[in-house]
């Protein structure tokens, strides 16, 4: 989620919320058999684009990682900043660094990945970015690629992780094409409720929305579960996800249904989040459309910046309004948009207020902001749509 700058006066004034960022997960934290195994060190790359759109694999990394403890992003144009700073208002001792050699001066050993954190429309590295990584192989970093373009395909950067010794891992590399799965129907047989997180743009913090919703009703008791439909939310650490976009789409709709059928089988969770991608009117993504129709959702959680002018990146296209995208999904699904949040960029926390009232007077939904608002407004968005998880939660606690 693209979020303001702390330079200005009003934008100061918001109020975030810790998210935190952890290098285990929670059930090994409490579980005193689980043993001290370290967590591996990462830098991410994302020159020129840290806390903006195109930088959102880095935001989201910052913001959480369960499998890599972030040492630093390389930003020259923010270099000498504090990345949480930057992102939320509130400093988390990651430092934003100019370039990969500092990186090296500042860390006593060779970090151990080396995380491409950035999302061009292009999904092709640049061949400026081509050197970088490849100097980073050199001094030995794995390398964590979440482009459109599998660095395991190129000879070049074959030949060199062989001969350092080193992994490059292609996030978005989807599996063999006799081993992807059909839809079958069988969604159906999942019982818990599912709910997506779908938005009115790309870029626009779904990931994030869902992200804090998950750890927020694990917080409260209730066995949640996230399913990454991209590349950021799988690096994060997700047990479960596919990145959908780099999926034939013959096999979207079965890979991210089969996905959910796995999660279900294997944690026996009372709820599961999806990720969105894209939006369903976006003429530019058609990954909604794959999500609504392969995850069968029970309801919808809308994602909206409201002083966004135009679809990102797509400056001759206005952005759509909540209750036109709201319309389109429930005519396209037989879902309900359970609620709305708000990616709060260039707005002041007076301006967050306001675009609250109005949207839950015009809506008729309750309307949060993930990130500036209190965590519990977007947990019980969900809890009363869905009063069995109201239940569980009033006698767990009795």
């Amino acid at each position: 989620m693209t979020t303001i700058s702390p330079a200005s006066s009003e934008s100061a004034k918001i109020i975030h919320l810790p998210i935190g960022s952890t290098g285990t997960r929670s059930s090994e934290q409490s579980n005193p058999h689980v043993k001290d195994v370290r967590t591996p060190t990462a830098l991410i790359y994302c020159e020129g684009n840290f806390g903006l759109p195109d930088g959102k694999t880095a935001n989201g990394l910052v913001r959480h990682s369960e499998k890599y403890e972030i040492l630093a992003v390389i930003d020259s144009t923010q270099a000498g900043r504090d990345a949480g700073d930057v992102l939320d208002g509130q400093p988390n001792t990651i430092p934003i660094l100019r370039d990969l050699e500092e990186a090296f001066r500042a860390h006593q050993s060779v970090p151990d990945y080396f995380i491409y954190g950035m999302a061009p429309a292009t999904g092709m590295l640049s061949k400026p970015e081509r050197l970088i990584v490849l100097t980073a192989i050199r001094n030995g970093m794995n390398v964590v690629n979440g482009l459109h373009e599998f660095l395991n395909d190129d000879p070049e950067f074959v030949a060199e992780s062989r001969a350092r010794n080193v992994e490059i891992i292609d996030i978005r590399k989807p599996r063999p094409k006799n081993s992807l799965r059909l839809f079958t129907g069988n969604i159906n047989n999942v019982t818990c409720p599912r709910i997506a997180v779908l938005g009115t743009d790309c870029a626009i913090g779904k990931r994030t929305t869902a992200s804090i919703l998950t750890r927020s009703l694990i917080a409260r008791g209730i066995n949640a579960v996230m399913i990454p439909t991209g590349q950021t939310g799988i690096m994060q650490g997700s047990r479960y996800g596919v990145a959908l976009d780099a999926v034939p789409s013959q096999f979207c709709c079965g890979e991210l249904e089969a996905t959910i059928i796995d999660s279900f089988e294997g944690e026996d969770p009372d709820i599961i989040i999806i990720e969105g991608q894209g939006a369903l009117s976006h003429p530019a993504f058609c990954t909604s459309a794959f999500i609504l129709r392969g995850s069968v959702p029970h309801g919808v959680i809308l994602q909206h910046a409201p002083k966004r002018a135009h679809r990102c990146d797509f400056d001759q296209m206005p952005m759509p309004e909540p209750q036109s995208e709201i319309s389109l999904i429930e005519a396209f699904a037989d879902t309900k948009v359970i609620g709305l949040t708000i990616n709060h960029e260039n707005m002041s926390d007076a301006e967050i207020s306001n675009s609250i009232l109005y949207y839950r007077d015009q809506l008729c939904i309750p309307v949060t902001d993930a990130l500036a608002r209190p965590i519990d407004e977007l947990t019980q968005m969900v809890l009363s749509s869905f009063p069995a998880l109201q239940r569980k939660l009033s006698l767990s606690i009795q």
